[in-house]
């Protein structure tokens, strides 16, 4: 499978947005407030490999190289994890939906758990740090950002939400 077709990356938004939007009205101070990944921060670096050895190494491999055969779905339909290393497609994703992915898990064919309540943002910011670490420069350099379109949807799912709410 092609993590690059826009089906999966619009599902991925959609996870994204869904997580944003049910946090209520501060979903849209929140998206603009989100710390950033710091490749460069070594202690958070090194706080990030131990939460990635504990919590996520068991299916994305120690290496970061993922499940075997990754791009074919399992007898499940479901795919198994995919590296993280620049192999990958997880630099195809900006951090924040990266962020939102750990904490809320997937809604595409994957058996990717939620993190919300097992790891705090401290920890995954930490973790995607690590992650980031073990890319050359060149990748980190080609990993996007949120689109400003991106962050509009989220906010407007998050304003709606909060409208719905009262």
């Amino acid at each position: 499978m092609d993590f690059s077709r826009p089906h999966i990356k619009k599902r991925i938004m959609i996870a994204s947005a869904a997580l944003v939007a049910a946090m209520g009205g501060a979903g849209w101070f929140y998206i603009d407030q989100l710390p950033k990944a710091d490749p460069n921060d070594a202690a958070l670096v090194q706080h990030g490999q131990q939460i990635y050895a504990v919590n996520c190494a068991s299916c994305h491999g120690a290496q970061l190289e993922g499940q075997p055969s990754w791009q074919k779905p399992l007898p499940t339909g479901h795919l198994p994890a995919p590296p993280h290393n620049q192999s990958g497609h997880t630099w195809h994703h900006p951090d924040e939906v990266l962020f939102h992915v750990i904490m809320a898990g997937t809604t595409y064919e994957s058996d990717m758990p939620a993190f919300q309540g097992l790891l705090s943002d401290h920890d995954v910011w930490a973790t995607l740090s690590f992650i980031k670490s073990t890319w050359p420069e060149e990748i980190r350099r080609k990993q996007p950002s949120l689109s400003p379109e991106q962050k509009d949807a989220l906010k407007r799912l998050a304003s709606e939400r909060s409208a719905n709410a009262r």
